[in-house]
């Protein structure tokens, strides 16, 4: 095992659970906003990761995934799967049930989206940066260098998780984001089967969710590198 592999993984780590308390956060957050106390009474409305933290879902599955192709040369791991403690949300307090309760829900998904955003900025303002550097118009040390190097590769592992999250979290398989917003326009009789799928959910998520959430990641790291090119030039 390569140090720098043991690095960037445990980068790619510490960035999922920051990634799923944002998340989180914004969910108890909005709630809050909308009427309900239930999550912000709970201190769910922190970033702090003691608050959000499940022991499976956000330390043992991402931990599998992730160093798990490091110690076992590939036979383990695969696609990074994660989640947090479910935020309490209690849909009578809100003025407008639908309404209100598909924003809690959005609420989610749009804060690792934001995060993947503030990743993409941090990207361009460095190849701007990289850019004055090889004109001359900047000079700094070698340490310097090194890391802008560091920075850069933290906002690229940071831009993808947040849209493998984003993604992820948008599939209309329960308990994910996604199927919340679903269960709203489902008529009555296939609402109980579509709460109790139970362990389906979890073969859904394990084995369509993954490449699902890869086809969808191809095009915007697409758009991504283009734009990121764009400044290169």
């Amino acid at each position: 095992m390569q140090p720098d592999r043991f690095v960037i993984a445990l980068f790619e780590f510490v960035l999922l659970i920051f990634s799923l308390s944002v998340h989180e956060c914004a969910h108890a957050w909005m709630a809050s906003r909308l009427g309900d106390q239930t999550a912000r009474l709970q201190g769910r409305v922190t970033l702090n990761p003691m608050y959000h933290v499940d022991p499976i879902g956000t330390l043992l599955f991402p931990a599998l995934m992730i160093f798990g192709p490091l110690f076992s040369g590939g036979a383990l791991g695969g696609f990074l799967i994660g989640w947090a403690k479910p935020t309490p949300v209690i849909t009578r307090n809100f003025r407008k049930l639908v309404r209100d309760d598909s924003l809690v829900t959005l609420a989610g998904p749009a804060s690792n989206l934001l995060l993947g955003l503030i990743a993409f900025i941090g990207m361009a303002v460095l190849i701007v940066f990289q850019n004055h550097m090889a004109h001359g118009a900047l000079q700094i040390s070698e340490s310097t260098a090194i890391n802008l190097g560091g920075l850069q590769l933290l906002c690229d592992l940071a831009l993808r998780v947040n849209l493998a999250l984003f993604f992820f979290n948008l599939l209309p398989i329960p308990p994910l984001d996604g199927s919340r917003i679903v269960r709203h326009w489902l008529p009555y009789g296939a609402l109980h089967a579509f709460d109790n799928m139970g362990m389906f959910s979890y073969m859904l998520m394990l084995f369509l969710g993954g490449p699902i959430v890869r086809f969808l990641m191809g095009p915007a790291l697409g758009l991504v590198n283009v734009a990121l090119n764009h400044l290169h030039a």
